[in-house]
Parts: structure tokens; sequence; C-alpha cells
């Protein structure tokens, strides 16, 4: 394409002011992942406070094999998706086409196997993982919902992505604030009138991101005809196969390590009661909800790092990473101040009790992680960066050095210290896996060429 197809919701990452561009590409990301989080804290809190502890529990024991499974399926349309953007960055129309075709047939497939594969082995992992008796048939009834409707949160976080890809992150907001509004009221309605328990929070988060995929879709057929691949864009290129294939399931293989590692320390929290359940359940709901800055800026980087990789400008790629690392130091510091002021009465307002045990390490460990969003943010930004430069396996090596270190902390450190441990348990595998990224990252050979004043191809 001679000149690169435009909406009016997209932004040229290419060119023009570094931080600028990715504040302004980042807010809508950060305003999407504040709706879609509030969503998920609404099941949270619509539960807790209607259902009571054990529902709550019953929901915050499956959380990790929740995001295992979810992780995995959008994992690949994400690392997928940065092919699409190099595609673009890189000016060329027929392959961007061919990326999205890949996209679709890859992504439908892959979730088809998954969905079936998760269906037959979910209840025996739910004992594996030491869910309490108690609450094994709850906790059935809400991931096993979640795991039949993998193909349609698929759908939907694959077309934001490739949307995000070409520089367009409002209209994926538009249609998940939408999205959003649904399913709280679909959470009322299933949980308090219709009485379907827990089961129904898990059916409202379905048919919400059901039609958030269904607006990407009209919309791109509308508006986006650069992301509309053709009868021979369907035929299987295996350079680009290769690559869709590469990334997609590097990404989530790693995410995969990361939420495999996470459902062995929840199965470590699973064994200290219902109350530190409810605690460590309200508390990672809020963690994820202010950790949705860093994340937005993450996202933000891995479109900005694919389409300068494409376009072959290094120079804005080194310069990019250097104003996200000074960014993340800021938001982190913000949000440490919040924490340290308000998170024992967030805790008490989400989990809908005041009982000092749950609040006190609920609060506890938001004030712990607090100051290390640092850390995480720029652990996220280098990940992405190695994986738009071309670099599948060093981002895998953290991950598994991820998995192995809550394996230590779940058979060593959660028996001895109990909830103390689980606190600083991410903080800590967070610092080691920073370490090993920006060595790997600054250490590359596309970057030691950059500083040379060469160009590589990715």
């Amino acid at each position: 394409m001679a000149k690169k197809e435009t909406t009016a919701f997209q932004l040229d990452m290419i060119n023009g002011p570094i931080f600028r561009n990715l504040i302004a590409f980042a807010i809508p990301i950060l305003i999407s992942n504040v709706f879609q989080q509030l969503y998920n804290t609404m099941d949270t809190a619509i539960v807790g406070n209607t259902l009571g502890t054990n529902s709550l529990a019953a929901i915050g024991s499956v959380n990790s094999v929740f995001d295992l499974l979810t992780g995995f399926c959008i994992g690949i349309g994400n690392g997928m998706a940065i092919v699409t953007g190099r595609c673009f960055g890189a000016n060329d129309e027929n392959r961007l086409k061919q990326s999205v075709a890949g996209c679709i047939i890859i992504g439908f497939f892959s979730c088809i196997f998954f969905t079936i594969l998760a269906s037959l082995s979910v209840r025996p992992l739910l004992h594996l993982i030491n869910v309490p008796e108690e609450l094994i048939d709850e906790s059935y009834s809400y991931i096993i919902v979640i795991i039949l409707g993998l193909v349609v949160m698929f759908a939907y976080n694959t077309l934001a992505s490739v949307l995000r890809a070409i520089g367009n992150s409002i209209a994926p907001l538009i249609f998940l604030i939408f999205s959003s509004v649904l399913n709280v009221i679909l959470d009322i309605v299933l949980i308090t009138q219709a009485h379907m328990g827990v089961a129904g929070a898990a059916v409202a988060t379905v048919i919400a991101q059901g039609v958030s995929a269904v607006l990407c879709v009209l919309y791109i057929l509308k508006k986006t005809p650069l992301l509309i691949p053709q009868r021979q864009h369907f035929k299987i290129d295996a350079a680009m196969y290769k690559d869709l294939l590469g990334q997609g399931y590097s990404m989530a293989i790693m995410g995969a390590i990361v939420n495999a590692g996470s459902v062995i320390l929840q199965s470590g929290i699973n064994g200290l009661g219902s109350d530190l359940i409810a605690a460590h359940t309200a508390a990672r709901k809020l963690y994820m909800f202010f950790f949705m800055p860093i994340l937005s800026l993450g996202i933000a980087m891995a479109t900005f790092i694919a389409q300068n990789a494409g376009a072959k400008r290094a120079d804005r790629i080194i310069a990019g990473m250097r104003t996200s690392y000074l960014t993340n130091v800021g938001l982190a510091a913000v949000i440490s101040v919040f924490l340290l002021l308000f998170a024992d009465v967030l805790i008490s307002l989400l989990a809908g009790t005041d009982d000092p045990n749950i609040v006190h390490n609920g609060g506890l460990y938001l004030k712990v992680v607090g100051p290390n969003y640092a850390v995480l943010g720029v652990l996220m930004n280098t990940r992405y960066a190695l994986q738009g430069i071309g670099k599948k396996i060093l981002p895998l090596i953290s991950s598994v050095i991820e998995f192995v270190m809550k394996i230590l902390f779940v058979v060593a450190f959660i028996p001895l210290y109990g909830f103390m441990a689980v606190i600083f348990c991410e903080p800590v595998i967070w610092v080691v896996m920073t370490l090993q990224l920006l060595i790997s990252f600054w250490g590359s050979d596309y970057i030691r060429a950059a500083r040379r004043g060469e160009i590589m191809e990715v």
C-alpha cells in the first residue's frame, strides 16, 4: 500500500512525539481495561454481597484456572497481532491481510482444541489444586461456563488486538464500554433475580464478550477494509504461518507457564482456609484494577514496538523504551500512595465484610505490591519489546523463572510463613525476571546493531 489507510481513530506510532502518542494510544486501552476489570470486579462484589463468603471463595479458588485458560487463548491472538503490526509498519497491505486471515484460522482451531481439552480435565484439576471440598461444585459451575465461552473471548480480544495493531485503540474501547454495562446488568439479573448463583456471573461475562466481538466485526466490515482478508489471503503461506504460530504460541505458552505457576500458587493459598482465600481474592481483584495503567502502557508499547520494527525504526524503539520506563516509575509512585491510604477500606467494600482477618491481610497484600508496580511495568514493556523485535525464546525464559520460583514458594515458604509468603511471592519473582529480561533486550543483537547505526531485519 503506497500510503497507510487510516481512520479517524488511528494514531501514527512511527512518526511524531513518542510520549504524547504513547499516552494518547494508551488512554483508550486504559479505559477499556478499567471497564473490563470493572465488570470482573462487579462479579466479585455482587457474589460477595449477595451469595456470601463461600461463593466468593469458590470463584477465588479457580481464578488462576480462569487466567490460565483465557490467558492462553488471548495470548495466541495478542502474539499474532504483533505480526499484523509489523506488516502495517512495513506498509505491506497484502501480508497484513494474510496475517489477519492467519489469525482467524489458527485462533479458531486452537480455541476449539483447548475448549475440548479443558472441559474434560477441569474437574480433576480442581481436586489437584486443593479446592476445598465444600467449594468444588460452585467452583466447577463457574469455570465450566468460562471454558465453553473461550472462543467468544478469543474472538473479541483478537479483533481488538488487530485494530490496535494498526493504531486504533478507541473503537475497541467503545464496544467494551457498551458490553461492560451489559455485563453488570446481566450480573444483577442472573445472580439476584434468576438465582443462577456463581454460574450467572460466568454467563454474564461470556455474553458481554460476545456482544463486544460482534460489534468489532461490524466496525471492521464498515470502517476498516484494510483488515478484511479476501479469499486469496486464506491460502496458507508457510513463512507467514510460521511467524504467526511462533509469535502467537510463544506468547500463549509464556502466559500458560505464568498462569500454571499461579495455579500452583493458588493450591498453596487454598490450603490456608476460606478467610485467607477470600482476602486474596478481593486483593487480587483490586491489584488487577490498579495494574491497569501499567498494563495499558505495556499494550501500547507492544503496538509501538511492532510498527517501528516493521518500519526499521530501531532508534524510536530505544527512545520509546526509555520513555516507558520513566512513565512506569511515575505511575507506580501515585498508585502506591493511594493504596497506603485506602487499601483496607477498599478490601472491606469489595469483600462485603469487616472481618479484621480478611481486611488486614487483603490490605497488606496491596500495600506491599503497590511500589512493585514499577518493576512489573519494566518487566512487561521489556518482554513485549523482545517479542516485537522477533525474539520468541528469551521472554519464555522469564516465564520459566516465574514458574520455578512459584513452586519454590508453595513448597518451602508458604508452609513456613503462611500468607506473608503469598504477599511477597510475586514482588520477589518480578525482580528476578526483570533482571533477566533487561539483560536479554539491551544485550540483543538487534539493539547492539541499532547503537552502531545499523538496521537489522526482524
